[in-house]
This record gives structure tokens, sequence and C-alpha cells, in this order.
């Protein structure tokens, strides 16, 4: 599929992992998707909206390569993951980390990303790229703690990294209860990182 400037178009998975429908995470989000259908096909999940258990720590996913769990929502987008080309991930920092919503989900896909063949680890994604978005109420210059934003950051960019993925871009956005004060400085930064995707 090629875009109106003739280059091939790619398909963007954006995952929310705010359970927020009009936080700063999915602003941010929004906007970037904004930025990406100019060019490309995007796919938005809710991650919060998500039917899917937690990760029972059975280690059948390492040698079948594929959770052995009944089938739910963890299931189908890891689906998405693997058809995507790109991965835009945003979630908000809860204690130095990711939300709960979006581990669960990482657990549930570890075979998406990585897995061992002998002594060798498979990065399933190699060759893709992904974008860190983490929001956080913690002012500048707090957020880049890693007890606050940093720590979200790390906690993605482990997961991320396991993949395979290049990370292109991350945004560790602070003081979210002043989002207005500069929220058209940060949604229009966000549309072009959507534009030059």
């Amino acid at each position: 599929m090629k875009s109106s400037e003739g280059a091939m178009a790619m398909k963007v998975l954006i995952l929310n992992a705010s359970p927020r429908k009009n936080g700063t995470t999915t602003k941010i989000l929004s906007a970037i998707k904004k930025g990406l259908l100019k060019k490309h096909q995007v796919e938005w999940v809710d991650i919060a909206r998500l039917d899917m258990k937690p990760c029972v720590g059975c280690l059948k996913c390492r040698p079948d390569k594929i959770c052995a769990m009944q089938h739910d929502d963890a299931h189908i987008v890891g689906k998405s993951i693997m058809e995507a080309d790109a991965l835009v991930v945003g979630t908000p920092t809860y204690w130095g980390n990711m939300s709960g919503q979006l581990k669960v989900l990482f657990d549930r896909c570890v075979p998406i990303f990585e897995y061992t063949n002998g002594l060798k680890i498979k990065h399933v994604q190699k060759g893709k790229t992904a974008m860190i978005i983490v929001t956080s109420a913690a002012p500048f210059p707090v957020n880049l703690l890693g007890s606050q934003g940093r720590g979200a950051v790390k906690s993605v960019k482990t997961v991320l990294k396991a993949g395979g993925y290049k990370i292109t871009n991350v945004l560790n956005i602070s003081g979210t209860n002043h989002f207005e004060k500069h929220s058209k400085k940060l949604l229009k930064k966000a549309i072009k990182l959507g534009e030059n995707i």
C-alpha cells in the first residue's frame, strides 16, 4: 500500500495504556495518530478495556511460542503486534512503572517479543521501530527520576528492546495536572512525531 507521497505505508499499532478516555496519555497518542494517518494505516488498542487474565507463570509459552492460556484479548493483541510494522506505546506512570494493564499484556505476550532457541535469544520483532510515550503528574525535573517517569520509560524499553525494536522517540511528559498550559505545544509536537514515522 502506498501513501499519497508514493512511499510505502506502514501498519502502525498504538497501545494506549491509560484507563482515562480524556487523559494526557490518550490526548498525546491521539495527536500522534492524527499525524500517522497522513501516511500510514493505524490500529488503536485501549489496554484498560481488554478482557485478559494475568500470566500464571506456567512457562509453556517458552517452548510452544504462544501463550497456553485460554484464548482472550491478549492473544488477539499479540497477533496485532506481530502484524504491525511499528509500535507506539503510551502509558501513565504508576509507581515509577508502566500501568498494570500494560504489564499484564506484555507478560502474556513474551513469545511475541522474544524466546530462546537453545542458548540463543530470538528477538522476534527485530527490524521494527517503536516509540514510547510516558506521562506523569510529577513536575519537571522530578519526572526524570527513576521512581517517576524515567522508571516507566525504562520498564517499557526493557520489553521493546527484548523484542528487537529500534526505539526512535521517547517522550517523558511531566506535570499532567497542568497539561492545558502546554497542551498546544505538546500536541503539535506529537502530530509531527506521527508524521515523521
